[in-house]
């Protein structure tokens, strides 16, 4: 028996400061909806982070939910790096 190769995840948040109180899941996928989420950031130049444990957690969530509170830590690292970069 062969082992498939690992079904690509990708989920993507939003978080409008003022507007939610958290980020939330706006978008989540395995295999190809992943790689459509993964093209359309990339086309619109969204910062991407590769984090497979993060994205499976992520990925439970149920779109339009705030993220769950073990992600906070990873979510709020990654968004001081986008702000960071964005400056």
């Amino acid at each position: 028996m062969t082992d498939s190769p690992p079904r690509q995840v990708a989920v993507a948040l939003r978080y409008e400061k003022g507007e939610d109180p958290a980020p939330r899941v706006v978008a989540s996928g395995r295999g190809f909806i992943a790689e459509e989420i993964l093209r359309l950031a990339f086309e619109n130049g969204v910062k991407v982070r590769e984090d497979a444990e993060l994205a499976d957690l992520l990925g439970a969530v149920d779109i339009g939910e705030i993220i769950p509170y073990p992600a906070f830590a990873a979510v709020a690292e990654i968004l001081s790096y986008i702000y960071r970069a964005q400056r």
